[in-house]
């Protein structure tokens, strides 16, 4: 009581002390990030920023919506997100500068080009063609929808630019009657000329070295070739949580205790209860309830799908019998074959032949339907008259994306096509061909195999380490961290505690994926952190994967890339360069036969090469090589070329021209169609120049 009394007297100046606590702790904090505040804007391109909350409201979106069907993380959705706000920026200005206007009706022809949109019902009319009455009548009748179409307007708006700036890129690139005869004399223009190469794999790669010097300095010359994003170098030792030996041995005995019965006391009753074995079980859905942490699954599986190791004894195993125990993964297994089931999973391949209005977007020909029954009846018949050319008339004719594999469709069960497709192929043996309709057109059918599948009760109890392990594992875990901290040398700590150090994982700002520890981005966001330092070490607790004891090995700023990140490219053509050297100062003679002789190699032919054409029999392209041979007058030496695969001395003997043509339409044609693909080289070309501040790590 003395102790209250004399707390309550000083509350005054307990509060104080508190306050000027609370106050340090806020300065603190203020000088540790500098007066820094963060930024509202995720990013700027070109002095346009970015905000972050309408950034944070499309990733939202992007990771709630996935990508082709599938999940993504926060981090991928942000990346995703910050490309699409990166390319929609730069190629506005170019909008901008080239005064792109569009109209609503370029807009709508955008919506009309959409599945969704140009080919949905409510928006169609009698005729089954796009009403935009229908459209817009649609979107006053339902405001909300209305709102929600906003977004969808803006990308519209956009495409319906980008369509227009690619046109006028496309547009500028012409190619002309004269250019396509250029074209067309590169490809004919024959040159038949002698040639000596050696070869630069007749120079022992010991005998030239290339220095970090030398790779540093063709980095230099080459800037824009070996441009690099800031990276952060990350090594880092693993220990996993995994049970013990003892705890593997325990989880066994307790799992070999269910092929026996037992007796338990039974706190209710005050009685034993005597409780029957696996394979006595009477209701074996509920013994696998009460024992397995795996819930009880009566489908039938086929041989492919059981596991691999065990799969010949398991699909082997009588009805009744008790296979186990065993380890699949990470759980130890007893199953009981339950029954079998004959013909339970089916492969089939099909012929797809559709028409307009089914549900096929991607028709090879548009067709009636009485056109396609038409095509698919001389399908059937080709098809039953030679069942060995069912592959390739799918690959020819197949509307269905299958048909790429020959129409096969894999293993399905039964339920998982629809309806008369799947009847057919279930009430009919393998080998039977025959045609079905279907709501996504006419399909021919090959009934091609056929499994039974079998029903296993399987008790799965997962092996985990005990509360004992797990905590040797932290002890473990936390040792090596202050251990690691107090001594510089990391491998050497590692090797002492006999732990493996991972080769360094070499992360960007925004990456999340971190070695054999999968996802863990707080690693990669910690080595970022301005109060991080090189041979900082911290210790990170990894659900379901163990404790990673990370070390900042080394920064990488933004610029060049480090000479290890470029040597495998560098290193090679270094090497060529220096042996092409040595070479050159054997390569003398008056003519090709005295050079050969000095370098133990042979006079060589090449009868027809042409510019377009410049690949050299047994040694590859060398394009430097051709063009020398038609630059060098007939019967002249050429000078020494340092081509791809070695040097060589030309001796043109011949130049064969192509004849005239009365039109270069195929040539020419050849050129737009290389033209067509400019406008994608546009956004790297502008991404390249830009002025990109990327704030993201600030926010994820």
């Amino acid at each position: 009581m003395a102790v209250l009394q004399k707390i309550r007297k000083r509350s005054g100046l307990l509060l104080l002390a508190i306050g000027f606590a609370l106050l340090a702790f806020v300065v603190q904090d203020l000088f540790t990030k500098g007066f820094k505040s963060q930024s509202k804007d995720v990013g700027s391109i070109n002095g346009k920023d970015i905000s972050f909350e309408q950034f944070r409201i499309k990733v939202a979106n992007a990771e709630k919506n996935g990508q082709n069907g599938q999940p993504v993380s926060q981090i991928q959705a942000a990346n995703q997100m910050w490309d699409q706000e990166v390319a929609i920026a730069l190629i506005s200005e170019q909008f901008e500068k080239a005064g792109i206007r569009i109209s609503d009706n370029n807009i709508i022809e955008i919506f009309k080009k959409d599945p969704n949109i140009g080919q949905n019902p409510a928006f169609l009319n009698q005729l089954g063609k796009f009403d935009l009455a229908k459209f817009k009548e649609f979107f006053k009748n339902n405001p909300d929808q209305a709102k929600a179409f906003e977004d969808r307007q803006t990308d519209a708006e956009i495409n319906a630019k980008y369509q227009v700036y690619s046109t006028m890129i496309k547009a500028g690139l012409y190619a002309t009657n004269a250019d396509g005869k250029f074209k067309y004399k590169l490809e004919a223009d024959k040159i038949n000329f002698d040639y000596v190469s050696v070869l630069y794999s007749t120079v022992k790669d010991s005998d030239v070295k290339v220095t970090d010097a030398d790779i540093l300095e063709y980095m230099k010359k080459n800037e824009k070739k070996f441009k690099s994003e800031e990276t952060r170098e990350i090594e880092y030792v693993l220990i996993e949580d995994k049970p013990s030996p003892k705890d593997e041995a325990e989880m066994k005995a307790k799992i070999n205790g269910l092929l026996v019965g037992s007796v338990v006391y039974n706190k209710e009753t005050a009685v034993n209860d005597t409780l029957p074995s696996f394979k006595a079980a009477a209701n074996v859905a509920e013994f696998v309830a009460e024992n397995s942490d795996k819930p009880y699954d009566s489908t039938y599986v086929s041989k492919q799908d059981l596991p691999a190791e065990h799969a010949d004894k398991l699909f082997a195993l009588p009805a009744g019998e008790i296979y186990g125990p065993y380890i699949n993964g990470k759980y130890y297994c007893l199953s009981k074959a339950m029954g079998r089931k004959a013909g339970a999973k089916a492969k089939a391949s099909h012929i797809l032949i559709s028409w307009e209005g089914t549900k096929v977007p991607n028709k090879k020909e548009k067709r009636t339907k009485e056109q396609a029954k038409a095509k698919a009846d001389i399908l059937l018949a080709q098809a039953l008259a030679n069942p060995g050319s069912f592959m390739m008339l799918a690959l020819t004719n197949s509307d269905d994306s299958s048909a790429q594999q020959g129409g096969d469709l894999g293993y399905f069960a039964p339920g998982q096509m629809v309806k008369p497709f799947n009847d057919f192929v279930f009430n009919n043996p393998v080998g039977k061909i025959g045609l079905v309709e279907s709501e996504f057109g006419y399909h021919i059918i090959n009934v091609t195999d056929k499994q039974d599948a079998i029903r296993l009760a399987t008790v799965a109890q997962k092996i985990e380490p005990s509360e004992a392990t797990i905590n040797e594992i932290y002890t473990k875990a936390t040792k090596f961290e202050m251990d690691a901290n107090s001594n510089k040398d990391f491998a050497a700590v590692a090797k002492a505690a006999k732990l493996t150090v991972n080769p360094a994982v070499k992360a960007k700002a925004m990456d999340e994926a971190f070695g054999t520890a999968g996802n863990q981005r707080q690693i990669i966001k910690w080595a970022y952190t301005s109060d991080t330092n090189v041979g900082d070490v911290k210790r990170f607790e990894v659900v379901n994967v163990g404790n990673v004891i990370a070390r900042l090995k080394k920064i990488n700023e933004k610029g060049l890339m480090t000479v290890e990140d470029a040597k495998p490219s560098v290193e090679g053509i270094l090497k060529n360069k220096k042996k092409a050297e040595k070479i050159i100062a054997k390569m003398k003679g008056s003519s090709l036969e005295s050079i050969a002789a000095a370098n133990a190699t042979t006079v060589q032919n090449a009868p027809a090469a042409s510019v377009e054409n410049s690949v050299l029999a047994n040694v590859g392209a060398e394009p430097k090589v051709v063009g020398a041979a038609f630059g060098t007058p007939t019967n002249k030496l050429s000078a020494t070329v340092e081509g791809n695969s070695g040097v060589y001395v030309v001796k043109t003997k011949s130049l064969t021209k192509a004849p005239k043509l009365p039109k270069y339409d195929e040539y020419v044609a050849k050129l737009k169609a290389a033209n067509a693909q400019a406008a994608g080289r546009v956004f790297p070309a502008l991404k390249n120049d830009a002025k990109i501040d990327d704030n993201r790590l600030e926010f994820y």
